[in-house]
């Protein structure tokens, strides 16, 4: 694991500065907005329009549907030919989709493309897979983290795209971020073991690296600070979305498919994606995967099927960022940067449950 020295900060730091200095891979992606390359999806010579996908993070049981949806031929059944383009913890997401490398992409958390979109980047957001993301702190006994004001004084890790969640916590709860050590870590949880850090970060749905933890492991979620978002955000640039409606619809089409049928299909969805993917723990995927469609199916999927999201919980956040600065600009309009077209398309094959 690499740890990043500790950041310098000394003095009174202005809000907007310090909310700011988390979202710079998303702000510096402002720099290709200029030059927007518009990506229409082609037909290969299978007569399949072609479409690449851009995650932020590593493929994982996030993206169960998606993967089932492709070895099972959802996606050549929708008439698509789709690329999958892994993440990582220093990963940017936004950079490819705006300049043309990628069709579509998918945010960790729709906090992201708030914030993306408020600093003038011109994507849309069509869906959202997980309903609350499962980011967490994490710490042990020995230095708990319960509640924000806990982590003062503590030595944190977080990986440098989720920075922001944790700029929203500080600000929102009026605790200045000079009185933290804030470092800079990847998906690697055995620094909090060893003692070099407090807290560490991650999803609770990475179960393998968080096995060593151990049971006395203490889950601190941005949703007991007040800060609550969808997970697994599906976005477009706006011109592109305009332009490739078609080829969205198919694409959100054959992911429903394939999230319905895991719903329906646990152990044999999970032997589906260890088999693409063998880096992961079969035994440690399937004591997951409950958990997993937890957080893509809840009240809210019963009643307007899987990949759904609403307005009023994405007006909080813009609201939330709103209050405390952290827009270059002027706030984002919901109608703008968020559409339901795709899933009041795709409605007849998104499951509810």
């Amino acid at each position: 694991m690499t740890i990043t020295p500790p950041e310098k900060q000394s003095g009174s730091t202005t809000r907007r500065k310090f909310v700011s200095s988390g979202l710079k891979s998303i702000a510096g992606a402002g720099a290709l907005h200029a030059g927007l390359i518009s990506l229409n999806s082609t037909a290969n010579a299978k007569g399949l329009t072609e479409l690449t996908v851009q995650f932020d993070w590593l493929m994982s049981n996030g993206q169960l549907g998606e993967v089932v949806a492709l070895k099972r031929g959802y996606f050549a059944e929708e008439g698509l030919s789709v690329t999958f383009n892994p993440g990582g913890p220093n990963a940017q997401t936004i950079p490819p989709v705006l300049s043309g490398r990628a069709n579509t992409g998918q945010f960790s958390e729709s906090g992201q493309a708030i914030a993306a979109h408020g600093n003038g980047l011109p994507i849309r957001i069509f869906a959202c897979g997980f309903q609350h993301a499962p980011f967490a702190f994490f710490s042990l006994p020995r230095a708990p983290v319960r509640s924000p004001r806990d982590m003062i004084g503590k030595r944190i890790g977080i990986q440098p795209t989720a920075r922001f969640v944790l700029d929203m916590i500080l600000a929102k709860h009026e605790i200045d971020p000079s009185q933290l050590d804030i470092l800079s870590m990847g998906f690697d949880m055995g620094a909090l073991v060893t003692g070099q850090l407090d807290v560490v970060t991650g999803w609770q749905t990475n179960t393998k690296a968080l096995s060593i933890l151990g049971p006395e492991r203490i889950d601190f979620l941005p949703q007991q600070a007040g800060i609550d978002s969808y997970a697994n955000v599906y976005f477009a640039s706006i011109r592109d979305f305009e332009r490739n409606k078609a080829a969205f619809t198919a694409y959100l089409s054959a992911i429903a498919r394939g999230w319905g049928w895991a719903y329906h299909n646990r152990e044999e969805s999970v032997d589906i994606l260890v088999d693409a993917y063998p880096n992961l723990d079969r035994t440690i995927e399937k004591a997951t995967v409950d958990l997993i469609m937890k957080l893509a199916f809840t009240e809210e999927t019963a009643h307007a099927g899987w990949g759904t999201f609403n307005q009023d919980k994405l007006q909080t956040q813009i609201d939330l960022y709103t209050k405390h600065e952290l827009f270059r600009g002027s706030a984002p309009v919901y109608e703008s940067f968020a559409t339901q077209e795709i899933l009041e398309n795709t409605k007849h094959v998104r499951l509810k449950a």
